[in-house]
């Protein structure tokens, strides 16, 4: 199996003293390459270097305009070798090609978008009083950590990292122990771009090297990306050294449809929100709201939606890939088991024997019908590719129950009546509400951040360079 270094002060960082961690392709089920362990050894390390890369002449003088250049030279730099990281994010998640590509091209995105924000992030000049000139002045925040999932790592290693450099930050990325590839061949390019200790990649498990990171006192920002119990680790983490953090904990997304819905939009929309990435996506949309006079009718097209999708590995070109590890394999084939006993499941709920892949991790696609909102299904996040159904006869009843959860991140109104659709939209808890769609390709442009639950801060568009700067008020009193 190949072995992947981390990247600290520079250096590649791992030998043969090292633990070392195998990381599991989920298709197949078999070790597919070896990370470092690290420990708070590591983290002592790339905070130090970290620190000293923020003060240093070199990275100083490192004007707004050319660290655009350079995150846009990495735009470049990801779609010339887009097939490549397509097939490292394959192996390390699972997800078809065609995910993986759309993912590489949002991770230029980011770079690109940032790149071009890079020299804009602007100060003021406020009026006081006559002979006082007062301004405030940008600066960076300083050392950023970012701790990266493995359901997109190429995408969101890209949307926070972009944003940092782009401010002028240094970054050190703790990568998920299970999908480490894609943040690697960035490590690579930037250590031949940037002064050592400016872009950092570290690796090990979260509950090691991750808290040791988390709690450090010479970590000044985190931005996490996981489950809302590790995130709150993290936040009390922070808190200990009054550390801001920018958190995306996940989601119980609802798409809420009317009975005046044009169903030949919705459908395909529906399906991919919630079998994109086997349902692997804290935005997806897991909950489906339907009105009561349409829900037969929907529900039957999803079935037959549903039955037409495929399962298998990358290469087969499926529609759906695997689980990420044998852990959240074995704990959504338990869910399904207690729903089975509770609920009216429409389609799919079991395991998938894949020839030639049997010790991937594969499930069918799965729709469950409630009776009841409050159902342990329709309420907690299952992270696999498994819809919820409730049906609602008003649309007051409808809100209610989008907002019938901890969480809020994402929804999707249908309704060809824009005053309903407006009005639900307006009235529902979610960071991100698309009426007659759902997603929108990375959207990079769009803010993306949760209520409640689902997080505390926002990402994507150019809201995220606030996540990255401090302001600095400077007053000068002009006498003669």
């Amino acid at each position: 199996m190949k072995t992947i270094k981390m990247l600290i002060n520079g250096e590649w960082t791992g030998n043969e003293t090292d633990e070392w961690i195998d990381i599991i392709n989920p298709a197949t089920g078999e070790g597919s390459a070896q990370i470092v362990r690290g420990n708070k050894s590591h983290a002592d390390m790339a905070v130090t270097a970290a620190k000293k890369a923020l003060a240093s002449p070199e990275w100083k003088a490192f004007k707004p305009y050319e660290r655009g250049q350079l995150l846009t030279e990495t735009a470049r730099y990801i779609r010339e070798h887009a097939q490549q990281l397509a097939a490292l994010e394959s192996e390390d998640t699972g997800k078809p090609m065609k995910q993986a590509e759309a993912d590489v091209e949002a991770a230029a995105r980011y770079f690109e978008f940032y790149g071009g924000i890079a020299d804009k992030v602007f100060g003021d000049t406020i009026p006081i009083e006559q002979d006082l000139m007062n301004m405030t002045v940008i600066e960076p925040i300083g050392v950023t950590l970012h701790i990266i999932p493995w359901n997109y790592p190429i995408q969101i290693t890209s949307r926070s990292v972009a944003a940092a450099i782009a401010t002028g930050n240094v970054v050190i990325v703790k990568s998920s122990e299970d999908t480490p590839l894609t943040t690697n061949f960035l490590a690579e390019w930037f250590q031949d771009k940037l002064p050592k200790g400016v872009f950092q990649h570290v690796t090990g498990y979260g509950q090691e090297i991750g808290s040791a990171l988390s709690s450090h006192p010479g970590v000044n920002q985190i931005t996490f990306t996981g489950s809302v119990p590790t995130g709150i680790h993290v936040m009390k983490s922070a808190a200990e050294n009054v550390v801001p953090v920018t958190l995306e904990l996940g989601g119980k997304s609802p798409n809420v449809v009317f009975k005046d819905a044009d169903l030949k939009r919705a459908v395909p929309a529906i399906v991919n929100s919630i079998v994109q990435n086997a349902g692997q996506t804290c935005s997806a949309g897991s909950r489906l709201l339907v009105e009561e006079s349409i829900a037969d009718e929907l529900l039957s097209l999803l079935q037959d939606s549903f039955k037409e999708l495929t399962v298998g590995p990358p290469e087969s070109g499926a529609d759906v890939g695997p689980i990420i590890n044998k852990k959240q394999y074995e704990r959504i084939s338990s869910i399904l088991k207690k729903v089975k006993e509770e609920a009216n499941v429409l389609v799919g709920g079991e395991s998938v024997q894949v020839e030639g892949f049997e010790n991937g991790y594969y499930i069918q696609p799965t729709i469950v019908e409630a009776a009841d909102h409050d159902a342990f299904f329709v309420q907690e996040e299952i992270f696999g590719p498994v819809l919820s159904v409730v049906r609602f006869r008003t649309v007051e009843e409808a809100i209610e129950l989008a907002n019938a959860t901890e969480y809020g991140l994402v929804a999707g109104v249908w309704s060809k009546d824009i005053d309903v659709a407006n009005y639900v939209a307006s009235r529902i808890e979610s960071g991100q509400v698309f009426i007659n769609s759902y997603g929108a390709a990375g959207g990079v442009q769009m803010p993306f951040g949760g209520y409640k639950k689902s997080g505390i801060g926002r990402e994507k568009s150019h809201l995220a360079v606030q996540n990255y700067i401090q302001i600095k008020n400077i007053a000068t009193k002009v006498q003669l």
